[in-house]
């Protein structure tokens, strides 16, 4: 009997649910706090929610065309395929519920309780009535079912499906209802506390507590109502009218895509056959919708927000950022830039900085024009506050917003319509072609000539994820580096138009060959007995194209190190395909968000920073840009934070290896690598 065929990739949905196995790894481990056990399996939740909006939903829409029956996802058809997701995504979430139930034990060793409404203590029942008439009955959606006629169910919006029983004499019969959880209402209500013991009630709970009041006129004799959420397709439809602008289009997307076909129902494993097939039938769900049976509790996302309490040892410490030694926020960032380059790394430095440099440049007289590229801003964002500012105070401010950022498209909209109406002006670009750079440049005119001072990083222009998110931005004065990244915005401004760069790498047109070009480099250094070697950090490698020519640069002996946080599909290791090749994945308390790229160049190391992962749709479907990194100090800085990740021996793992996901163990001192990176830093400042 002949071995099976070594496959050459791992299929990328199974892979992205690894990746969200590492998340729930979180949440389980003994050396995360509590309540940030929490925030990881609300994490772990909304991770599930987005997969199933979109990347369940694209393999849906496939199963259900022609295509399915062409092997088109590693070996499996798109049929095949969602039930091996809905397989794994069921297993999941019993850990998860398993995971949750040991949490909220261990709470109560520290005094905190969450009671259901079967535990309700009598010292609390005023405060509770009191709640519910004043907060939550005005806010309350209540929709009686009948004949099962068809529902609108917002997107991953969870529901009570409710049961009510009437039985008079020999004859009984059922009513069913829904009730929305009210989205804008806390999930969880802090109660009274009563000693040193703290108590806190799910709003679901409170709702079942008061059905007395919400159903009075209903003279049931039983009732029971257990919870179910439904996420929809997010795929946001472009077709349609020419004459309505791209805005306009977007917007009705949005609004589209609340109604969208369902993909997904999570329900209470619990709940009546009954009230299920109700559910189902005025939802319209088939055969290729995935049913998922989970606990009392859905909408977990909501965890992330769990009440934070006093106990210090409850959450993870909170971490001052360190300075950036030339750089101060109560001096000129410009004039600092001016001299020398200087790198940027959130969380460990502050984001403060950048929001500096464009205060400053909004305010400075020799300022002229400020240029940038927006992909995802915070609700209350000071860039777009200072961008506004600069208006005001003359200068020209071009910006290009991605509205078609996923899921932060409203908000993107929202902004648009302020800055437009400030006087900013707006490019939208156009749809198959997402700008994904995140670029900025300013152009003074200094002595009557004009100079470009700038910055290009890996992350969003983003103060809320810059507290969560490790990025690097590199600011600069570099007059030719800077010069290109105008290019990038002309390209961008006319028509497309097609530009050269020296020193940048920029998708859709330059990637792919820049980077083979790199690593063929590599390949003929090593065969000439010269330093070689390859280390990459992405969010994710997909492009079949990029790892096979990995695996061609480790075939002829190249070594490669490879940190990737999210989706791989490269799989290391193996004789004879990718051997020198070695992958890990770190999942802590920041989410791991650079994109870097270093070539050892025959001991003359290039290192860059970029946007794009080595997925199809950052290297032919999105505007990226990598920069090089010239400073030999900020060059080592980086060379050295990966070397510390790449050490870390606490919460690196091992993926797609012949052990998956289990934590890299060496023997040697213990080393988390987010706790050293923060180390470095602080020795860096003294020196």
């Amino acid at each position: 009997m002949s071995k099976a065929k070594q496959p050459r990739f791992i299929n990328r949905e199974m892979s992205w649910l690894d990746f969200n196995a590492r998340v729930l790894q979180e949440a389980a481990h003994q050396n995360v706090p509590l309540l940030d056990r929490l925030r990881f399996i609300g994490i772990f939740s909304n991770n599930l929610d987005e997969f199933f909006q979109v990347r369940y939903a694209t393999v849906q829409r496939i199963a259900q065309s022609e295509k399915t029956g062409k092997k088109i996802f590693g070996g499996e058809n798109a049929t095949e395929l969602l039930k091996m997701i809905t397989q794994k995504v069921i297993e999941q979430q019993k850990e998860s519920v398993q995971i949750l139930s040991g949490i909220e034990k261990e709470l109560e060793k520290e005094q905190i309780y969450l009671v259901n409404e079967n535990q309700v203590l009598e010292e609390h029942k005023a405060f509770l009535k009191e709640y519910f008439i004043q907060k939550v009955s005005p806010a309350l959606m209540t929709i009686m079912i009948s004949d099962k006629e068809s529902q609108d169910f917002s997107d991953n919006q969870a529901f009570l499906a409710v049961k009510l029983s009437f039985e008079n004499g020999e004859t009984s019969k059922t009513k069913f209802a829904l009730i929305e959880i009210p989205k804008d209402l806390d999930r969880f209500i802090v109660l009274p506390q009563l000693g040193e013991k703290q108590y806190v009630i799910f709003l679901d709970d409170l709702i079942r507590y008061h059905f007395d009041l919400i159903f009075n006129f209903f003279d049931f004799t039983s009732i029971s109502a257990h919870m179910i959420k439904v996420t929809r397709d997010a795929e946001l439809d472009m077709e349609g009218d020419v004459s309505k602008s791209y805005i306009n289009k977007i917007v009705e997307s949005v609004r589209e895509r609340i109604l969208a076909e369902p993909v997904r129902m999570v329900f209470d494993k619990e709940i009546a056959e009954d009230t299920l097939e109700v559910v189902k039938q005025i939802l319209g769900m088939d055969s290729n919708d995935s049913l998922i049976p989970g606990g009392r509790y859905h909408h977990r996302r909501d965890y992330m927000n769990f009440p934070q309490f006093k106990n210090s040892n409850l959450q993870y410490s909170k971490v001052d950022p360190v300075p950036i030694p030339g750089l101060s926020l109560e001096k000129s960032i410009i004039k600092a830039v001016d001299k020398r380059d200087f790198l940027l790394y959130t969380p460990y430095h502050s984001f403060s900085y950048l929001i500096k440099f464009l205060r400053e440049a909004a305010l400075d007289p020799e300022v002229t024009t400020i240029k940038i590229t927006i992909y995802r801003l915070s609700k209350l964002s000071n860039v777009a506050s200072a961008l506004i500012n600069a208006v005001k105070n003359g200068k020209k401010v071009l910006v290009q917003i991605e509205l078609q950022a996923r899921f932060d498209e409203t908000n993107n909209i929202t902004y648009a319509e302020q800055m437009e109406a400030a006087g900013v002006h707006l490019i939208f670009g156009i749809p198959g072609l997402k700008v994904h750079s995140k670029i900025g440049v300013i152009e003074k005119n200094v002595n009557g000539k004009k100079k470009r001072y700038g910055f290009i990083s890996t992350g969003n222009f983003n103060e809320d994820t810059a507290k969560i998110y490790t990025d690097y931005t590199l600011l600069t004065s570099n007059q030719k580096i800077l010069k290109e990244v105008n290019k990038v915005f002309n390209f961008l401004q006319v028509h497309y138009k097609l530009k050269k760069y020296k020193h940048l790498i920029v998708s859709p047109h330059y990637t792919h060959n820049t980077v083979v070009r790199m690593i063929n480099q590599e390949i003929e250094n090593h065969k000439a007995g010269l330093p070689s070697g390859i280390r990459l950090k992405l969010n994710a490698i997909t492009n079949f194209k990029m790892i096979e020519k990995l695996y061609d640069a480790s075939c002829q002996g190249v070594p490669i190190q490879m940190i990737v946080r999210g989706i791989c599909c490269l799989i290391p290791g193996v004789k004879g395909m990718s051997e020198n090749i070695e992958v890990i994945s770190i999942v802590d308390k920041y989410l791991e968000h650079p994109r870097i790229y270093m070539f050892e160049n025959a001991g003359d190391s290039k290192v860059y920073l970029s946007s794009a992962d080595f997925m199809t749709r950052n290297i032919e479907n999105r505007v990226e840009v990598a920069v090089p990194i010239y400073d030999s100090i900020l060059k080592q800085d980086i060379q050295d934070v990966f070397e510390i990740a790449w050490n870390d021996n606490v919460k690196a793992r091992k993926i797609n290896g012949q052990e998956q996901n289990v934590f890299v163990k060496n023997g040697e001192e213990e080393i988390r690598s987010q706790w050293k990176i923060h180390d470095y830093y602080s020795k860096k400042r003294g020196e």
